[in-house]
C-alpha cells in the first residue's frame, strides 16, 4: 500500500493511502444500483485537520459498557435464534496487533430484520435484539462479541435479490478521520454468487478475507459455535472497507 500526500486549502500536507483499485469496490458499481445515487461525482473537497481531528475522539473502556460485547443479554430475555460467538484479531499491515481500539458491530436479527425505521422487510422484530455491540481490543489485539447469527434478507436491487447473512463491522483509530467499516459474511453461503455487494470487490482473495472461518475450538460445548474474523487494517492481506460515502444498513 503506497502513500502519498495532499495539501489542503488551508496549507496543511495531508498524508493518504493510495486506494486499492483492485480489490476495494468502485464508488460506481452498477450492479448495485443504489450507488449511482451515492458515489460522488466531483472531486471531493480537503477540509483542514485542526487539533479535535487528529486527536479525537478519545476512546477507552469507559466507552464500552459491561454488556456492550454480548448482544444475547442486553434486554430482559434472551434473543431468538443460533448464539454465535465472533471473534478475532485487528492488525496492522505487518501483522501487528492494533491494541485498544473501538470495534462496533450492527447486524440484522435472526429473521434477517434491522431494529431501524427504514426496514420493512415483512419479518418479525425481536423485541430482545437490537442488534448492535461494541468492544475494545486488548493488548493483542484481540476482539469477542457474542450475537445472534443473522438472517438473509430481500432488497430489491434485482429480481428476487436476498443479501447473504453478514455482520457490519467499525473500526475507529486514534481520530475522527479513522474511521473503517466492512462486512463479515459466514462460509459456504448460496447467495454469495448473486450479491453485487459482494461481488463489487473485484478481487477474488480480497473477497475470500471478507468470509469468518468456522473455529470448532473456540466454540462453547452446548452453548454456541464460533466463528473467527481477523481484520488487517493496511497491506497485501488488508480487509475490504467501504467508503465513508457509501456506508448505508444494506
Amino acid at each position: 500500500m503506497t502513500t502519498h500526500e495532499t495539501r489542503s486549502p488551508a496549507g496543511l500536507i495531508l498524508p493518504e493511502y493510495g486506494r486499492d483499485n483492485q480489490s476495494h469496490p468502485a464508488l460506481n458499481t452498477p450492479e448495485y444500483r443504489s450507488s449511482a445515487l451515492r458515489y460522488p461525482k466531483q472531486p471531493l473537497p480537503y477540509l483542514p485537520q485542526y487539533l479535535t481531528e487528529i486527536t479525537g475522539p478519545l476512546l477507552g473502556q469507559d466507552r464500552c459498557a459491561e454488556r456492550d460485547h454480548d448482544l444475547t443479554v442486553q434486554h430482559d430475555d434472551e434473543p431468538l435464534g443460533e448464539r454465535i460467538i465472533v471473534s478475532g484479531r485487528v492488525l496492522d499491515s505487518g501483522g501487528k496487533p492494533v491494541p485498544n481500539t473501538l470495534v462496533e458491530i450492527w447486524q440484522a436479527n435472526s429473521a434477517g430484520r434491522y431494529r431501524h425505521q427504514g426496514d420493512r422487510h415483512p419479518a418479525p422484530l425481536d423485541p430482545n435484539f437490537s442488534g448492535t455491540g461494541r468492544c475494545m481490543t486488548d493488548a493483542d489485539g484481540n476482539y469477542r462479541f457474542i450475537t445472534i447469527k443473522p438472517g438473509a434478507y430481500p432488497w430489491r436491487n434485482h429480481d428476487n435479490a436476498w443479501r447473504p447473512a453478514h455482520i457490519h463491522f467499525s473500526l475507529f483509530g486514534q481520530a475522527f478521520t479513522q474511521r473503517l467499516i466492512t462486512q463479515m459474511y459466514f462460509p459456504g453461503d448460496p447467495l454469495f454468487y448473486q450479491d453485487p455487494i459482494f461481488n463489487s470487490v473485484r478481487d477474488e482473495q480480497a473477497r475470500e478475507r471478507m468470509i469468518s472461518r468456522f473455529d470448532l475450538d473456540t466454540t462453547v460445548p452446548e452453548w454456541a459455535l464460533s466463528y473467527k474474523f481477523d481484520i488487517v487494517l493496511r497491506g497485501p492481506a488488508g480487509s475490504v472497507f467501504e467508503d465513508e460515502e457509501e456506508e448505508d444498513d444494506d
